[in-house]
């Protein structure tokens, strides 16, 4: 079968299709023919070398839904040509089939195609864990999403309004901070254009939000702690601009005896008891119609070099996906 791999780190130019052996899963594993694979912000840190692969050729993407072609030994609850969705390491998503863990996949319900599970199973639950875990949002609260026309973003406004609260989302251009404010963003504004900090003080009276959820990282990270009241949770997730300049925990407490987290899905979605409560809370508001799922493109498998360079220049909203 095909599948992206590469054998250097660098630009989406050394993302290779190659033709790859798949033999039958072992042991607690599953075969699957993917039908639909994301790509994540985390798929070009990994590719650029941000984040270390275990050796060279590496394969690419956690995260794909598809149909069941083999079961491998004491594999119970799954069946051919069942369909499921996936987020487990090791890489190897970017591919027509793939070998899962079991233990990480899940059954489809009947009203979500494999398209929109596929791009929002790690975007969603991470917005879930974010939004009712890290931070137990609720009503009345004014939070501060970065991001806000992206894939987490998008889920996060949307999920944010249906538990009460108040959202400002920062964005990158007036397309996007359309786009935001159609998902439930109350204030998008606009980067580069507007000082967030002091517009995140004007809307709460100069008070601060209570949470910052950030995924860009070292490029917002020290307006972000600016932007909380005090004993406020900066919730830093992601590093699309780069890590964060270290904060010595003494300014933590000049700035209001802050808070500061890196949390991580993994961590959310440990046991499978975890990972199957936060899936159903995903399928639940996506499947009522609560949370849209938006996804701004859909490229061919063979094209996934162009959607990397794509998500790098800013060129999508919401979540990109490749099909096979």
């Amino acid at each position: 079968m095909k599948a992206f791999r590469f054998h250097q780190h660098g630009g989406p130019a050394v993302l290779r299709f190659e033709d790859v052996a798949v033999g039958a899963p072992g042991t607690g594993e599953l075969r699957i023919r993917n039908t639909a694979i994301a790509v994540n912000f985390r798929d070009v840190l990994v590719r650029r070398g941000t984040h270390a692969v275990r050796s060279f050729p590496s394969g690419l993407g956690i995260e794909s839904a598809g149909v069941i072609e083999a079961v491998g030994p004491g594999v119970d609850g799954f069946s051919l040509g069942e369909r499921v969705v996936c987020v487990a390491a090791p890489d190897s998503a970017y591919a027509e089939t793939r070998i899962i863990p079991a233990a990480r996949a899940i059954a489809l319900p009947d009203g979500i195609d494999e398209r929109t599970a596929a791009s929002m199973m790690i975007r969603g639950m991470t917005a879930r864990y974010l939004l009712k875990e890290t931070y137990r949002v609720k009503a009345g609260d004014t939070i501060l999403i970065h991001a806000a026309a992206g894939g987490v973003g998008l889920i996060v406004c949307q999920w944010a309004k249906l538990l009460g609260a108040i959202v400002i989302g920062t964005v990158g251009s007036e397309e996007k901070a359309a786009v935001a404010r159609a998902r439930g963003c109350d204030h998008p504004i606009i980067y580069g254009k507007e000082n967030f900090v002091e517009r995140v003080r004007a809307i709460t009276g100069g008070k601060g939000v209570p949470v910052v959820f950030d995924s860009v990282g070292k490029a917002t990270f020290e307006d972000s702690l600016r932007c909380l009241s005090r004993r406020g949770v900066l919730a830093s997730f992601g590093e699309a601009s780069g890590d964060p300049d270290p904060v010595p925990p003494r300014r933590l407490g000049q700035l209001g005896s802050l808070y500061v987290t890196h949390p991580s899905l993994g961590d959310y979605t440990a046991s499978r008891e975890e990972l199957l409560a936060t899936a159903g809370d995903l399928f639940d508001v996506v499947g009522s119609g609560k949370v849209r799922i938006d996804i701004s493109k859909i490229y061919p498998l063979s094209e996934a070099p162009q959607a990397h360079a794509d998500l790098e220049a800013r060129r999508t909203t919401g979540s990109i996906v490749l099909v096979v």
